[in-house]
């Protein structure tokens, strides 16, 4: 049995943070280097690893995270490997080497509790269809886990004069020095079927990166509607 299952066993930790096939991160966990999770993620762990739901420090920087709960987000800390895993989402893991990203909220499952974080409105929408969008702003020298529904695609922005216009219940992340505005269009080819004729995008420009997922997940993506 042992021989059928190898495949599967846990393998060598390579980094802080890494991916165990395609849908769990593992994380490798040291006294003094805590962890933000999303809360419910853990799958499994070993070693001496403790949770608190919700801290202080996430209810403070999240204030303006208005999902009607707060934050999901849970600090761990202590020794040994951590595994996570957000319903069989596909699991993408980015060390930010001093740079940021602009995350939806959503597809946060994990970054380091040192990085500087905030939940920032972002700019460019706040006529757009009548709503504002919030994400969470994540940067410094450590490293994120996000999740994609299936594989996603990574656009770069500064290939080209032109836009890049993605949908946004399909938007993961993005670099926040991007420029953003929306746009409103009509399909007629969109009034059958689940469309209503009149389409949203948002628009990209600029030097930078856009992250989509081949989904269009239609949960909380931290709105407020106007």
């Amino acid at each position: 049995m042992q021989q059928h299952l190898a495949g599967f066993a846990a393998t060598p930790v390579q980094a802080r943070m890494d991916t165990h096939g395609h849908h769990i991160a593992k994380i490798a966990m040291s006294t003094g280097r805590d962890l933000y999770a999303r809360s419910g993620s853990m799958i499994a762990y070993e070693g001496f690893i403790q949770y608190e739901s919700n801290p202080p420090t996430v209810r403070q920087l999240a204030g303006g995270w208005l999902t009607g709960e707060g934050a999901p987000l849970m600090k761990c800390s202590g020794d040994g490997l951590l595994y996570l895993a957000d319903y069989g989402a596909d699991v993408v893991v980015l060390n930010l080497g001093g740079e940021s990203i602009s995350v939806n909220g959503t597809n946060i499952l994990a970054f380091d509790a040192h990085l500087q974080w905030g939940v920032e409105r972002v700019k460019g929408l706040a006529k757009f269809a009548g709503q504002g969008m919030f994400n969470v702003t994540v940067g410094g020298d450590g490293w994120i886990a996000l999740t994609s529904r299936g594989t996603p695609i990574v656009v770069d922005c500064g290939r080209g004069d032109d836009e890049t216009y993605v949908d946004p219940d399909a938007l993961v992340a993005w670099s926040p020095n991007l420029k953003v505005k929306g746009k409103r269009s009509f399909k007629a080819g969109s009034m059958i079927g689940r469309g209503s004729g009149e389409a949203y995008q948002m628009a990209f420009s600029g030097q930078g990166i856009v992250v989509v997922q081949p989904s269009e997940d239609s949960t909380d993506r931290l709105r407020i509607r106007g």
